[in-house]
């Protein structure tokens, strides 16, 4: 079974930067996708970045592109591996919890990540607060 475990939230200032980890295990698949989205208090979930593990391909919403990072650890074993967000220029409108969520199906994942987070994905982690302060 999938287990994804993400870290590295806090409270920065604006301006600053914080580094997400997502520790994922258990793929028994070789192409996967990991995503990271956010959900603001009173507000709909927002998919802000995906990476897939068979292309190192990566994909960003509008709102993050340019300010945001997503990679992995490039691990052979592809039973576990761990892909990071590095979020530089943080804004206060970046806060948020974040999740990491997996899917083996590849082109579901880009979707829900880029336009559709209804779609879900099929695993989940919990979340990380993240705050940004004016």
């Amino acid at each position: 079974e999938v287990q994804l475990q993400a870290s590295g939230g806090g409270l920065v200032q604006a301006g600053g930067s914080l580094r997400l980890s997502c520790a994922a295990s258990g793929f028994t698949y070789d192409d996967y996708a990991i995503a990271w989205f956010r959900q603001a208090p009173g507000k709909e979930r927002e998919g802000v970045s995906c990476f897939t593990s068979s292309d190192g391909a990566t994909y960003y919403a509008d709102s993050v592109k340019g300010r945001f990072t997503i990679s992995s650890d490039n691990a052979r074993d592809n039973a576990k591996s761990t892909v990071y967000l590095q979020m530089n220029s943080l804004k206060p409108e970046d806060t948020a919890v974040y999740y990491c969520a997996a899917d083996d199906d590849v082109l579901k994942a880009i979707t829900a990540t880029m336009a559709a987070p209804s779609y879900g994905m099929d695993y989940w982690g919990k979340g990380t607060q993240v705050t940004v302060s004016s």
